[in-house]
């Protein structure tokens, strides 16, 4: 009796905890629209250039229940929204604000002008609208009202510039004026814009001297940088004997070099300059007889003969001791670890701009070979 009681009093609660799922049941409601509202100082002029940002505020769309909702704002020149525009960035509150210098960007497009004395000075009409949805695969979707921002005032804006993430090398013994075989420079840690690479600007096939030019998409895209477009040598401690070679950076002292290219912004264009280093590597930490950061001669690499020709490895003294395998160059300005890097699976890879690499061991005596030109290496 006891057991069929228990059994009883059992059902019954799992009747009244179906029957309180059955309750608490959400059901998602599709919204017509949803109210956008009317700025406080709507009627004003929204000076884009001297204004930081524009605030909004809403009334969350009726989903049946409380939801977090994804705002984006679309903007139009004309009211039917035609030809919307989304902004750049997304709110999940009722009440954000958005960067005017985001809106100054969309109104150059909107407007379709490509010079500054194409752009209309007098103030508009703006036609203001929000987007929600609950999740970033468009879930209940829905538009608010349209609202309007009678006079806005907008003006010239432009892109940011930022600096290059990418530099490349191409010359007659780089890649043989093809941009699939040339050169990929490696970042310098915490210096965006500035690349390194060691590079063999020994004789060309033809017995010609080296020639090269850089540019930072593998491209003739117009925007490579020669000779007349760096300031070369800027820095340097070697001398490659650089001269102007029909455009071209020329080489008048062939040899194996460290090239860094250096990226400012000045306005809105680029400024380059083109450092040529010894090419100086150097063993790091245990198997450098745990000395971190050093330039000693007695852990320096030995640089391939030139006739050996680019497909040539670099070689370092013996491994003093068991341990830890690094190796960098050395850039003035920069801690050794700005431009280490090691070998993995028979594959040179640098540091550049990420983070500390994986480690790997060596033992005493054994040596880090360097392949630059080809990004291979090994310890043996």
């Amino acid at each position: 009796m006891k057991n069929i009681i228990h059994i009883i009093v059992l059902l019954a609660g799992l009747s009244l905890f179906w029957s309180c799922l059955e309750e608490e049941k959400v059901v998602l409601q599709q919204p017509e629209s949803f109210v956008l509202n009317l700025p406080k100082y709507a009627s004003a002029i929204y000076d884009l250039k001297n204004t930081e940002s524009i605030e909004f505020t809403t009334s969350q769309p009726d989903y049946g229940f409380t939801a977090a909702a994804i705002y984006s704002v679309q903007v139009s020149l004309n009211s039917n929204f035609s030809n919307p525009v989304t902004l750049p960035g997304s709110y999940t509150t009722a009440r954000f604000a958005i960067n005017a210098a985001d809106l100054a960007l969309a109104l150059v497009g909107m407007h379709g002008v490509t010079d500054e004395s194409e752009y209309p000075t007098a103030p508009h009409p703006l036609y203001v609208r929000l987007s929600s949805k609950l999740n970033e695969k468009g879930a209940g979707e829905v538009l608010s009202n349209i609202i309007t921002l009678p006079q806005v005032k907008g003006y010239f804006a432009l892109d940011p510039m930022v600096m290059p993430e990418e530099m490349y090398i191409i010359g007659n013994v780089a890649g043989n004026w093809s941009w699939d075989g040339a050169t990929v420079m490696v970042p310098v840690w915490g210096s965006p814009g500035k690349f390194w690479a060691m590079q063999y600007l020994g004789k060309a096939g033809d017995g010609a001297n080296a020639e090269i030019k850089f540019n930072y998409a593998k491209a003739w895209d117009g925007n490579e940088i020669g000779f007349g477009q760096a300031t070369v040598n800027g820095s340097g401690t070697a001398d490659p004997g650089a001269s102007d070679s029909g455009g071209n950076i020329g080489i008048g002292n062939p040899g194996w070099y460290i090239v860094v290219v250096t990226t400012t912004i000045n306005g809105r264009e680029y400024e380059f300059a083109v450092d040529f280093y010894p090419p100086h590597v150097h063993l790091q930490g245990n198997v450098a007889g745990g000395n971190w950061g050093t330039t000693d001669v007695a852990y320096r690499f030995a640089v391939p003969d030139l006739s050996l020709g680019a497909d040539a490895a670099f070689i370092s003294p013996p491994f003093t001791n068991t341990g830890e395998v690094r190796a960098s160059i050395q850039l003035p300005g920069h801690e050794w670890w700005h431009t280490e890097f090691l070998v993995f699976d028979g594959v040179f890879v640098p540091r550049g701009a990420g983070n500390d690499q994986d480690r790997i061991t060596g033992n005493a005596g054994q040596r880090l070979h360097i392949n630059f030109t080809s990004y291979t290496g090994k310890i043996e």
